[in-house]
């Protein structure tokens, strides 16, 4: 909820003006929501384009995925499309919205397919979003869809949902800029009847996406995503609308709940119902806090009472805010009406009724002043307050005299200007620079020296000035009267002043802590590992609060030390005994605090909503409580930033670690598969050639016993590569790939390679082509003859019987460059890439030849563990795949070749 402290009533919001001005500039965005792929988003922006087209407004088509669906390439036909920019990426062609050609041609509407696409390497923007937005900034229409697990707030939740992590997102702003949010919706069963129509995938991709993503549990938990992040926009929309037209609300259009807090203990058991008024309504929710002047003198336990609150409505999903005011009931009125609450909470009147005679009541001038607002006045109790603090705190100020002396001097310098100004002046306007010095005392110094400035002042003046001279008698009643006023005077501006000073001086300390905690928030936001985290947590805490820090987390059962500042991690028994304690029982312990107070360092729990994430032990040089009460709530705030921030990293650590585990399953599946197969059938050649040897030994010839025998070895040789592959693989996901290389000439390495696949290219022809003045390249020979191995195996079990296949290398500039073609059928275009993922095998009408699918990604691994590359293609010349393997010419061969 917005700040509405500047809005007065009956007047248009400033902001929703402001922003009403700059959409008028831009491009209109509407954003086709959907909860999943295939729920029909890109056919409903098509048949909305064409309404605007038959509405004579000249609508283009910038990019659309049809997906091979018949009615929505139905419904293109008719659109003038600006043709896409071709761009090409590591061997492959893609094609690219072009930007600049619809730019150029201007239309009034635009349509954009897949808003959360990543542009290809040399686009001018990495994502489609931002293209989007600079056509917006050109002042053209865009329609676009968007699936809600590409949200950006929203990634980590529905990484829980599906344990599937989508790694292209859009920033939330993109759909709050947005001027229409359609959502298209459909059951999770009509969608998983599309899915096996064949309407969204192919039949063996949707089964698998059935299986996975599209169960009917995630497709509700989705849909409801998409749902409440479209009210929530609509919801915002529905604000700035009654904000920029001064519509005092509030609209019950979607109910809002707010709940007013103070310092008394009663306030948590508040926030408490209000929560469950808001689950119950299920509306979103705040708790409001309003700074009066009496704020400033409320005492210490009052100023944490109401920081804790603000604190636990945070932790139980709420707004916490506070704002400054001096009439309680119209301030909350005010913030209600700007922000359409239809609910506001607030407890029961606590004090005497003859003082509320006097001094008014909040809860009835509430009730007065609320209009359509329904007001809930609620009695609490003091039970749910928050814990008193277990640590003890640092006395905030000391008595200082520095201050008091200054304002003698300044009376001194106010008298000697008096003695000046004596023989022009009457002696009541001589007050007046008297009461200069006490002003300036109350600014430089605050109200309680403003007022000893007052006395003395007052005192200088009579002893003065006033008759008879030089004693403290007043001989008139004139005389009388005007020392009379002139202390009242003096006392009531001193007060005045010092309580603006105070309060600047409040504001200043509250900008410079909400800078710092914006800062801190954004530096966290930003921390993709928790290491970042930690060390921006204990950078901020040791920078704000002038303290040393260390982070401790749990790690092996216990706590370690993982971060501090200034670098320390080492602890003495005393410390780590508190440390554990704090960890152990959710408690400070340590310097301060009423467990282990011998320990060096003050530990304070890290914890949020769920449970306790670590341990912040604090220590200065001096002796005694570290901390004051507003440096206590300052820490408060910045561990509780911190530990969500580390809850928020571990969660998305679970996430993977769960996505792992599920990766792994489905290589543990696909390795049980291909061994069912691949290890089960040169075993049955096996056992069978041994058996017949076995049971006929004088039956069988000696010329099919010889046959017999080659089976054996061939099939031996067939497993012995099976599992040589198995274990290559092994060494390579394990890192424990360490190449022993050396300066080969290549030629030789491929020779060595023919000769051991010699029996499986038997079928073939074989063609080299390496020249003999190649420069020689480090490998690890054993390596680098696997890799030709692995890539003339499957080129023999890809091309037909009697083709070619052929070897080929050159010279690239400082690189030497391997090609192995062959004459087969080719590698379809959306395998290119994935031809080199484990257990993965190409498709051929239907049916998947004999292998593992470890043979390429084994050559990937062996040749990116040389500081190769290697990548697949097809051949432009016929039809065949082409494998394409690039080596860094060796240096030392390089200096050779200079030498004369």
């Amino acid at each position: 909820m917005p700040d509405d402290s500047r809005d007065a009533p009956g007047r248009p919001s400033p902001d929703a003006l402001l922003e009403r001005a700059t959409r008028e500039t831009r491009g209109r965005l509407k954003i086709f929501l959907g909860a999943a792929p295939g729920v029909g988003k890109t056919y409903e922006m098509l048949m909305s384009g064409r309404a605007r087209k038959a509405d004579g407004v000249d609508v283009v088509i910038g990019v659309v995925e049809t997906h091979g669906r018949e009615e929505t390439a139905a419904l293109v036909e008719g659109f003038e499309v600006v043709p896409r920019r071709i761009v090409d990426y590591r061997g492959r062609v893609l094609e690219e919205m072009d930007l600049d050609a619809i730019l150029a041609r201007r239309p009034a509407l635009v349509l954009v397919d897949e808003l959360a696409h990543t542009n290809a390497e040399g686009s001018r923007h990495p994502k489609r979003y931002l293209d989007v937005e600079e056509i917006l900034a050109r002042g053209i229409d865009v329609y676009t869809t968007l699936n809600i697990q590409h949200v950006e707030s929203l990634n980590d939740v529905v990484a829980q949902i599906t344990r599937i992590r989508v790694r292209e997102t859009v920033p939330d702003s993109i759909i709050d800029r947005a001027d229409d949010v359609e959502v298209i919706d459909l059951t999770p069963d009509d969608l998983i009847k599309r899915l096996h129509e064949g309407k969204v995938y192919f039949a063996g991709t949707a089964k698998r996406a059935i299986e996975n993503y599209f169960s009917p549990g995630n497709l509700t938990a989705l849909r409801e995503l998409a749902l409440r992040r479209t009210a929530q926009r609509v919801d915002e929309q529905l604000v700035s609308h009654m904000q920029a037209h001064a519509i005092s609300g509030p609209w019950a259009a979607g109910d809002r709940v707010l709940v007013c807090i103070d310092e008394q203990p009663r306030s948590a058991s508040l926030v408490r119902y209000a929560r469950r008024q808001a689950d119950r309504l299920r509306a979103p929710w705040a708790a409001l806090h309003i700074e009066t002047a009496r704020s400033a003198g409320l005492p210490e336990a009052g100023k944490d009472r109401i920081a804790a609150t603000l604190r636990l409505a945070e932790q139980l999903g709420g707004e916490a805010i506070t704002l400054p005011g001096q009439d309680v009931a119209r301030d909350i009125v005010r913030h209600a009406m700007a922000n359409n609450v239809t609910h506001v909470i607030i407890g029961k009147p606590a004090k005497p009724r003859w003082r509320e005679m006097f001094e008014g009541s909040v809860s009835h001038e509430l009730i007065r002043l609320a209009g359509d607002i329904s007001v809930h006045v609620i009695s609490g109790n003091d039970r749910d307050a928050p814990p008193a603090r277990e640590v003890a705190l640092a006395t905030p100020t000391r008595l200082k005299l520095r201050p008091y002396a200054l304002g003698v001097a300044y009376t001194g310098v106010a008298l000697a200007f008096a003695m000046l100004l004596l023989r022009v002046l009457d002696v009541r306007n001589l007050a007046l620079v008297f009461l200069m010095a006490v002003l300036t005392s109350a600014v430089t110094a605050g109200l309680w020296p403003a007022l000893f400035t007052s006395a003395v002042a007052a005192l200088a003046f009579n002893f003065f000035f006033l008759p008879p001279l030089y004693t403290l008698d007043i001989g008139d009643p004139e005389s009388a009267l005007a020392f009379v006023f002139f202390l009242c005077v003096a006392v009531i501006a001193s007060n005045l002043t010092a309580r603006v000073q105070r309060q600047a001086a409040a504001a200043r300390q509250r900008a410079r802590t909400t800078e710092g905690l914006y800062l801190f928030s954004r530096k966290l936001a930003g921390a993709g590992t928790l290491e970042d985290v930690l060390w921006a947590t204990v950078y901020q805490i040791a920078s704000m609060l002038k303290v040393r820090v260390v982070v401790l987390l749990p790690e092996n059962g216990t706590i370690a030390v993982r971060a501090g500042y200034p670098p320390d991690d080492t602890l003495v028994d005393a410390d780590i005994a508190a440390a554990r304690w704090a960890w152990e029982h959710n408690r400070p312990a340590g310097r301060g605090a009423d467990t282990l107070p011998g320990a060096r360092r003050l530990y304070l729990p890290l914890r949020t909503g769920r449970t306790a994430v670590g341990v912040v032990g604090l220590d200065d040089d001096g002796q005694g409580p570290l901390l004051t009460p507003e440096e206590q709530r300052l820490f408060d705030s910045l561990a509780d930033q911190a530990a969500l921030a580390i809850e928020r990293i571990e969660l998305v650590a679970d996430v993977d670690r769960a996505r792992l585990a599920a990766e792994a399953d489905r290589l543990r599946s696909a390795l049980l598969t291909s061994i069912s197969h691949d290890l089960r059938t040169p075993l049955a050649a096996i056992m069978g050639a041994a058996e017949a040897l076995r049971d006929y030994p004088d039956a069988i010839a000696a010329g099919d016993r010889i046959e017999l025998l080659s089976t054996v070895i061939d099939e031996s040789e067939r497993l012995h590569r099976f599992i040589a592959n198995l274990l290559d693989m092994t060494r390579i996901e394990s890192g424990a790939m360490q190449p022993n290389a050396s300066l080969h000439y290549v030629g030789d390495v491929v020779g060595t390679a023919l000769r051991r696949a010699a029996k499986i290219l038997a079928e073939h022809r074989v063609e080299v082509g390496i020249p003999p003045e190649l420069p020689m390249i480090r490998l690890d020979p054993v390596l680098f003859e696997q890799v030709l191995f692995n890539l003339l195996d499957n080129a023999a079990k890809y091309a037909p019987q009697g083709t070619a296949i052929r070897i080929e290398g050159w010279a690239d500039g400082g690189s030497v460059v391997l090609q192995v073609m062959d004459e087969g059928p080719g590698i379809p275009p959306a395998d290119l890439e994935r031809v080199f993922d484990s257990f993965y095998r190409v498709r051929k009408a239907d049916h998947v030849r004999a292998g593992t699918g470890l043979g390429l990604s084994i050559c990937r691994g062996f040749v990116e563990a040389m500081g190769g590359t290697i990548r697949a293609g097809n051949r432009t010349d016929r039809s065949g795949a082409v494998f394409t393997i690039k080596m860094p010419a060796s240096a030392d061969v390089a200096m050779l070749e200079d030498l004369p």
